[in-house]
């Protein structure tokens, strides 16, 4: 019986929950001996001119050992997007600074970096240097940006950095009865992980810098690190220990990273950084931020015939990976609807908050919350259920493969399916009941239901692929190296089941490399839910290649034709067919194989296209009509992902996608006043929801495999985030929908669900 598709309890969590993570703080390695300790002095204007900064107060302080500003910092700024984000080309002066120099352009942007003995000593030096900032006006609400009244980077001309799409065409709607417009914030959120950024460098005497990081991919940061520091190939080292959360805000390494690593070089000695949550709410990117104005229209039998949506993307203060998000939302706007007429056009532009980047989803979340808002208002608009119009409107099983109007390729769906088994599972008819018996007694307690049908995108890096290695040793243990970099998904379990599949060596005996550039030089690392599909793969097809290695050895040992060979999974050895007496083991083999070179097996992987995860969410949401307060009661999905490897991994990841994606909807926003100042810089003011918030998750099972790889499965990692928003959202708006309300942005807090009832 194979392993794949069982519930094994994940191999990682005994370590985590005994002798706990090792993390970038907790290391106390040789070459870190005698580090100093890092603390950044951070701008707490959005806008100004630096006019002068002194230092020297903060010299005289005690422990501290250096000081470094922007003027001592011979690092080129970073480069901005690369040209061709939305067919925009940013200006060179939106180059971001690793220390500002002469214009502050966020709250949190760093401007000195102090270097001390202890870490306390750190925060008592920074409040003694002195900085002189001249107020420039702060570019805060996107109308502001668009107008151009006020610029962040005056020698740019615009705030506009890139327009991208179709131009508005009325003549779409011309034929369609009914026809909806709203405009929708998709509001900025913090990726909020539980370790906050951390790192540690030391420089070698060969003029080799490794560098302690909590990334999620390693190889990438060891080359953004050497293109910034100037160093030729093989002088970065980048090693990668526990990781407590990512959300696509740790891919690669961030400037406070690359000047860690600069400084220690110039300072002579190892450098640790550890930041504050308030820096890292400050300063870590920030996810979503865009503003959607949708149009759909078509018959009143719920038939949608035509669907636009127009995205402004606030990218911050400088240009980067946001600047291809409203691509991604673009290419999955018209979601699992066959619609007809479906144009977009995005707009991004450079605020005076903090960098906008990849925020578990990247795009597609985006894209869902637009269109499933939308089927809602349409829905309402033609009087039919939200269940009914959505079921009207899929893309049917047998056109896939289909190409949306954005030009995705779907690979496989079955949208109706999984709407229906949602639907029966939660007792949606009654539920609808229970709804319009509260509505008709003016009870207080009101019912939401919240419908939300998916699709998202997943390794949209398909072509780049993954690389792995299977290594098996001569005491019948086997190292997976994989340049896939977990952060929590559970990758030892996930790829040693694989090999265990493959070769019968038992899980126990796997080990997982990873995070580590020398030991791993390759590899793609961990977002976009490319890990298994990508990752997975790669370790799959070492793995085949090692069996296949393994029986031409073991031939050759018994010396027998390959043909008469068998492998014993459960005994970890190969014999003669019939004559379980006569046969090698994977031990055995491993050291028969060492003069040449060791029995193992190099792969990289690459998809010929993306994957397509699908789903339908229900929210019941309860709200209280006087005070505004809303509470999610029942949460019941169905998230297709392909072939489950592992449901216990599985059900983790949506788990902790569906709790992100409902904490959107209800609680979660990066709130800046007027002048730029962020209101929710720390877990007082930002509402990340505990367990006490949320539901038990009544998870359905559902598997549409792919044939894009050899697993037939797709990326789970981000999909319970994508379809729970909406669900959310939707629920609380259909709460109150009796009420003279059409729509309430997120989060749904109370404060606004109460005006929307007093204004509705």
């Amino acid at each position: 019986m194979s392993i794949l598709g069982t519930r094994v309890v994940r191999s990682e969590d005994p370590k985590l929950l005994t002798a706990g993570g090792t993390y970038a703080d907790d290391l106390r390695e040789p070459a870190l001996n005698g580090a100093l300790y890092a603390t950044y002095v951070r701008s707490p204007m959005a806008h100004a001119r630096i006019t002068g900064i002194d230092v020297s107060a903060a010299l005289e302080s005690p422990g501290v050992v250096a000081v470094y500003t922007g003027a001592d910092c011979d690092l080129d700024p970073a480069p901005p997007a690369p040209e061709g984000a939305l067919g925009g080309k940013p200006h060179p002066s939106m180059a971001r600074p690793f220390l500002a120099k002469d214009v502050v352009r966020f709250v949190g942007e760093p401007v000195a970096l102090v270097l001390t003995e202890k870490r306390a000593q750190g925060e008592d030096a920074i409040e003694l240097v002195a900085v002189d900032y001249d107020p420039l006006p702060a570019v805060i609400d996107l109308d502001d940006a668009l107008s151009g009244t006020n610029l962040v980077f005056p020698e740019a001309g615009s705030n506009v950095v890139g327009v991208g799409g179709a131009d508005a065409a009325d003549a779409q709607f011309a034929d369609c009865e009914a026809v909806v417009t709203a405009t929708l914030e998709n509001q900025r959120v913090a990726a909020a992980p539980l370790e906050v950024r951390s790192a540690a460098a030391a420089w070698g005497d060969d003029g080799r810098v490794t560098v302690w990081l909590s990334t999620q991919n390693a190889q990438g940061a060891r080359d953004a690190l050497q293109g910034a520091l100037g160093l030729d190939e093989g002088k970065v080292r980048i090693i990668t220990p526990d990781v407590g959360g990512g959300f696509g805000a740790k891919i690669g390494i961030d400037p406070e990273g690359t000047a860690l690593a600069w400084a220690s070089k110039r300072v002579g000695r190892p450098l640790r950084w550890t930041e504050s949550r308030t820096e890292n709410m400050l300063a870590m990117t920030h996810g979503r931020a865009q503003r959607h104005k949708i149009t759909i229209g078509g018959d009143r039998d719920g038939r949608v015939k035509a669907y636009r949506i127009e995205v402004v993307q606030d990218l911050g203060a400088y240009p980067g990976v946001a600047s291809f998000l409203p691509a991604l939302t673009m290419l999955m706007a018209s979601g699992v609807y066959d619609i007809a007429s479906v144009t977009s056009q995005a707009t991004i532009v450079v605020t005076n908050k903090m960098v906008v980047a990849a925020y578990r989803g990247a795009g597609r979340p985006e894209a869902t919350a637009a269109i499933e808002r939308a089927m809602d208002l349409f829905a309402a608009e033609v009087g039919m259920d939200p269940a009914d119009v959505r079921r009207k409107n899929f893309i049917k099983p047998d056109a896939f493969p289909y190409t949306t109007p954005g030009g995705a390729m779907y690979d496989t769906g079955e949208y109706e399916k999984a709407l229906d088994a949602v639907l029966e599972s939660a007792g949606y008819a009654q539920l609808r009941e229970e709804q319009a018996r509260r509505r008709a007694a003016g009870e207080t307690l009101q019912l939401g239901l919240g419908l939300s049908t998916y699709v998202e995108i997943t390794a949209p890096d398909f072509s780049v692929g993954e690389d792995a290695k299977v290594e098996v040793h001569d005491d019948g243990t086997a190292t997976i190296y994989t340049g896939s970099s977990p952060h929590g998904q559970g990758h030892l379990t996930a790829f040693g089941m694989l090999v265990q599949d493959k070769l019968g060596i038992p899980l126990e005996k796997i080990k997982l490399v990873h995070g580590d550039t020398d030991q791993v030089p390759k590899g793609g690392g961990t977002m976009g839910s490319r890990s298994l599909q990508l990752g997975g793969s790669a370790v799959y097809r070492a793995a085949e290649d090692v069996l296949e290695k393994g029986r031409k050895l073991a031939a050759e040992l018994i010396e027998i034709d390959e043909g008469d060979l068998v492998l014993d999974k459960e005994a970890g050895r190969f014999h003669v067919a019939g004559q379980t007496g006569t046969g090698v083991s994977w031990g055995e083999l491993a050291a028969a194989a060492r003069e040449q070179g060791g029995l193992a097996a190099d792969c990289h992987f690459a998809e010929d296209l993306p994957t397509f995860p699908f789903g339908t969410h229900l929210a019941v949401a309860e709200v209280d009509v006087e005070t505004g307060q809303s509470r999610l009661l029942r949460h019941i999905t169905v998230d297709d992902a392909g072939t489950i490897l592992n449901p216990v991994l599985t059900e983790g990841q949506r788990h902790g996608g569906i709790a992100q994606g409902a904490a959107q909807a209800l609680f979660e926003v990066m709130y800046y006043d007027p002048d730029g100042n962020p209101q929710t810089a720390n877990f007082a003011d930002y509402a990340i929801p505990a367990a006490s918030e949320l539901p038990s998750f009544e998870l359905l099972s559902q598997e549409t495999p792919t044939t894009l790889n050899p697993l037939g499965a797709k990326g789970i990692g981000e999909a319970g985030t994508i379809g729970s928003t909406p669900a959310v959202q939707n629920a609380v708006v259909d709460a109150v929908a009796h009420l003279g309300v059409r729509h309430i942005d997120m989060p749904t807090t109370p404060q606004r669900v109460w005006q929307a009832i007093n204004e509705g």
